[in-house]
């Protein structure tokens, strides 16, 4: 059984930056791919980013381009998101979640553990 807890959400003004976090216990997450998520009020959940089990490759949704990083610590079972340059249309529910270990993948039934989410709201 794996646990994911998702922290460093929160209010932020637009342009501002937040870095989350998210932290494994219960299975190491070194082997497998990891991803971001977020859902807003009304809409789908979508992938803004993931990253390879190996680190070699990352994926970004187009909407954060330039704006986020991924990242992860396999020595501390964590993976992170930094968030720059937030805008309004950032604002959602931030989700991290554990996929498979092929290649990396953004659909959500490639993924199977997921956290509670952490909310961001970025204000105008």
């Amino acid at each position: 059984q794996v646990q994911l807890v998702e922290s460093g959400g929160g209010l932020v003004q637009a342009g501002g930056s937040l870095r989350l976090s998210c932290a494994a216990s219960g299975r190491t997450l070194s082997y497998y791919n990891m991803g971001w998520f977020r859902q807003a009020p009304g809409k789908e959940r979508e992938c803004v980013a993931a990253i390879h089990y190996g680190g070699g490759r990352v994926y970004y949704a187009d909407s954060v381009k330039g704006r986020f990083t991924i990242s992860r610590d396999n020595a501390k079972n964590t993976m992170y998101l930094q968030m720059n340059s937030l805008k309004p249309e950032d604002t959602a529910v931030y989700y991290c979640a554990r996929g498979d270990r092929g290649p990396l993948r953004v659909g959500i039934v490639a993924y199977d553990y997921w956290g509670q989410g952490t909310q961001v709201t970025v204000s105008s």
